[in-house]
This record gives structure tokens, sequence and C-alpha cells, in this order.
């Protein structure tokens, strides 16, 4: 009798399975954002017939990212610094001089400004 309840117990454990998924990390979780899709489209407006490889891909990623990630720390030293609680644009712009070399980050407010005053326009 003891053998028909072990066996009972094991067909009802073995149609009872729980399936487990590995949880796959987004380049979001970790704090990097990926901009492949992003350097993809510039590339093909300014070399339609080129490609990237991956490799190349991940590096510009990775220099975007810490780019990002330098500024980003400066404006929030000069939010800081100026007794603030608000981070204003004033703060990006000195951050991106403060980061960039001169003639770079002249052209880069440059367009950051131009694609504001044109998103505010759409």
């Amino acid at each position: 009798m003891a053998r028909n309840i072990t066996k009972k117990n094991k067909r009802r454990r073995g149609h009872q399975k729980a399936i487990y998924r590995k949880k796959s990390r987004s380049s979001t979780e970790s704090g990097h954002r990926n901009y492949s899709l992003y350097i993809n489209r510039v590339l093909k407006e300014v070399v339609p017939q080129k490609g990237i490889s991956s490799h190349t891909m991940d590096v510009l990623n990775t220099m975007i990212n810490d780019m990002f990630e330098r500024i980003s720390t400066e404006a929030c030293n000069l939010m800081c610094y100026r007794k603030r609680c608000t981070l204003t644009p004033e703060d990006i712009q000195k951050a991106v001089y403060l980061v960039l070399p001169e003639k770079l980050a002249k052209y880069a407010v440059a367009f950051g400004n131009e694609a504001v005053q044109r998103y505010v326009r759409s």
C-alpha cells in the first residue's frame, strides 16, 4: 500500500513542474543605454552605402555613455556648488564647456540649442 502512495505522489509532482526563465538583464537595468539605432541612422544619413561592425558599434556606444556620465556628473556638481535643487540648461551648457575641448564644446552647445529649438517649435 505504501508503494502506491509514493507512486501517486511522484506522478503528481511530475505534472507540477515549475518553469524557470532566465532573467535577461536589459541595458537600462545596469544604467547604460544602447544608442546603436541612432548611430546607424546618422551613419546612413552621412554615408548611405557604408556599414559598421558590431565591435565598432560597442566602442561608440561605450564612448557615448561615458561622455553622458561625465557631463551629467559635472552638471550635478555645478548644481550643488550653486546650492540649487534644480538642474538648469545653463548647468548642462557649463558642464559641456568644462568637459569637452573648447571648439568641440562650442559646436556641441550650438547644435544642442538648435535641436531644443526645433523640438519646441514642433
